[in-house]
């Protein structure tokens, strides 16, 4: 398994790799990536937990406190549970959406995955993420998971990010080419 040496030289990189090297030992990969996508939507979701996991007046303890309460409601597997009370421990709490991406990266790139976000101006229906799927797998060469999504600023089109590659077919991008080229 190859994984890019900038995600294992950060601090959220570092714990990743950690959390999934003790998720892998144990068989345990895609039960953490799922108990990490519950967390992350949490704090999505929740104005109050992500202003928790950010504020440094929070003791310890209470970010611990709050942290096994949050993984018992979310219903969270014990090495996750654990791990957050590392993170809250070590006062790294601030780090946990960045550690989330990073162990993403790192699961994917196990499974010979890539990631690509898709940004489309109306919602892609499942032919059509299939085909996208498809082409992209063919460019890259491995296995896509697509995530998407709706931003109705591009007017049409879809920009596609791979890794630190952009593909913007919009047509926001166009128009404003035109204008720059007719300004000229």
């Amino acid at each position: 398994m190859e994984i890019s040496g900038g995600i294992t030289a950060s601090l959220s990189g570092r714990y990743a790799s950690a959390l999934f090297e003790l998720a892998n030992e144990q068989g345990m990969v895609s039960a953490v990536e799922g108990d990490l996508e519950k967390i992350a939507a949490a704090i999505r979701e929740s104005v109050d937990l992500a202003a928790l996991i950010h504020n440094p007046q929070i003791s310890r303890e209470a970010a611990g406190k709050v942290m096994d309460s949050i993984a018992v409601l979310l219903g969270l597997g014990d090495l996750a549970k654990k791990f957050l009370g590392v993170l809250a421990s070590n006062r790294r709490l601030s780090a946990l959406t960045d550690v989330i991406r990073a162990f993403g990266v790192i699961s994917a790139a196990h499974r010979g995955e890539v990631a690509a976000e898709v940004t489309s101006a109306h919602p892609l229906d499942d032919a059509q993420l299939a085909a996208l799927a498809e082409k992209l797998q063919a460019r890259e060469g491995k296995t896509i998971k697509l995530k998407t999504n709706v931003d109705p600023d591009i007017l049409g089109g879809l920009v596609v990010k791979i890794g630190s590659q952009m593909i913007d077919s919009s047509i926001r991008t166009r128009l404003n080419s035109l204008a720059q080229a007719m300004k000229a």
